[in-house]
């Protein structure tokens, strides 16, 4: 049987002849040809590749996220989708080893042919942060400039156009909300959670008051930090105390997602929540990744520079560094860990709600 495509060469597939003689080093062109500006540049473009997939993958998950109702089949796909990008991630942490085996030395042999190009110029990697749902008023503001000052005009639009575009953040917000099972007409959750959460503090309070061993200032201190905590509980059962940290800066999942996010979290082990569970843990893993990512290269570029500012004029390794925490997207979902309380001490489900929450199989109908 005769194929019903046309026959195709490895090389012309791939359009190899384009991607290989696309190195050209500056160097060479002033007629000082330095070794290792090949590496430089063919670390750089593949990340851009690495770049290009990641937001092939975001942009899929959007689209999954955004239906409604999302097709519960779908949340496994954008695991796995997720879970991919996490593994690029690694990889785009593991090219810094290789760009190390070039020295400050090596370095220099070429540095002052790139100015003012860098890699802040990026425009994928804004794309990628713009996408994944950083908020334009957490950036790190860039020699005082907007972080797309430094790009031509066409670029800079494509940046504008991508913000008001719906974002993972954003599609993950929907998506919580719209959860089921937090309230009904025989069983209100967050009323059994607060009660258990009280207990659970009433039991640190007389460990704390009766505890020989402490001395009474540490007993002090420590019933300071569980007021502390207590107050910090008291904003997931307020709405209106919510409201006021995410205008403070400090929360940015909106009350409803929030709740939906701590019951997924806290219910996991409930057949129907594991893989919702898996989408915030993977989420929080390309979180972290992010700021893995960022801060290794801030550390290399430490070691290539020391303190000199950037080739595109940026303050360097501290600008690098401080976008490690400053520019974080999920740590809501990380700060979810502080509203976990022992499984011993959950709410216990009614059993019309466990039944939805699980697998039921019906012998009669085998």
């Amino acid at each position: 049987m005769e194929r019903p495509y046309p026959t195709l060469y490895y090389s012309d597939y791939l359009h190899l002849e384009t991607l290989l003689s696309s190195q050209h080093r500056k160097s060479e062109e002033y007629g000082a040809p330095a070794h290792d500006e090949m590496l430089f540049i063919i670390v750089h473009q593949a990340y851009e590749l690495w770049f290009k997939q990641i937001l092939f993958e975001i942009d899929s998950v959007i689209t999954l996220l955004s239906e409604d109702p999302v097709d519960e089949a779908q949340v496994g796909v954008c695991v796995t989708r997720l879970q991919r990008i996490t593994e690029i991630q690694n990889v785009l942490i593991d090219q810094l080893r290789i760009l190390e085996t070039m020295t400050p030395l090596d370095f220099l042999d070429f540095r002052d042919y790139l100015f003012p190009a860098s890699g802040f110029q990026s425009v994928q990697f804004r794309l990628l942060e713009i996408r994944l749902g950083l908020c334009p008023d957490d950036r790190l503001r860039y020699n005082h400039s907007a972080y797309h000052s430094r790009v031509t005009d066409e670029h800079r639009q494509l940046l504008i156009e991508a913000e008001e575009q719906q974002s993972l953040f954003d599609a993950l917000t929907n998506w919580l909300e719209r959860t089921p099972f937090l309230e009904s007409d025989s069983f209100r959750f967050w009323d059994s959670y607060r009660a258990a959460v009280h207990a659970m503090m009433a039991r640190d309070r007389s460990v704390i008051e009766n505890n020989p061993t402490l001395s009474a200032e540490d007993k002090k201190e420590q019933l300071r930090d569980l007021e502390a905590t207590i107050t910090h509980f008291e904003a997931i059962f307020n709405p209106a105390r919510h409201e006021e940290i995410c205008k403070e800066g400090k929360w940015r999942l909106t009350h409803k997602a929030t709740l939906a996010a701590l019951f997924i979290s806290l219910y996991r082990d409930q057949p129907i929540l594991a893989m919702p569970y898996r989408l915030i843990a993977v989420l929080v893993d390309v979180d972290e990744l992010m700021a893995t990512w960022r801060y290794r290269h801030a550390l290399m570029v430490h070691r290539m520079i020391g303190t000199k500012i950037g080739t595109g004029g940026s303050s360097g390794y501290h600008y690098l560094k401080s976008t490690a925490e400053r520019h974080r997207i999920f740590s809501d979902l990380t700060n979810l860990s502080t509203f976990l309380i022992p499984r011993a001490a959950l709410p216990a489900l009614p059993i019309a709600l466990r039944t939805r929450l699980g697998f039921v199989h019906n012998n009669q109908d085998a």
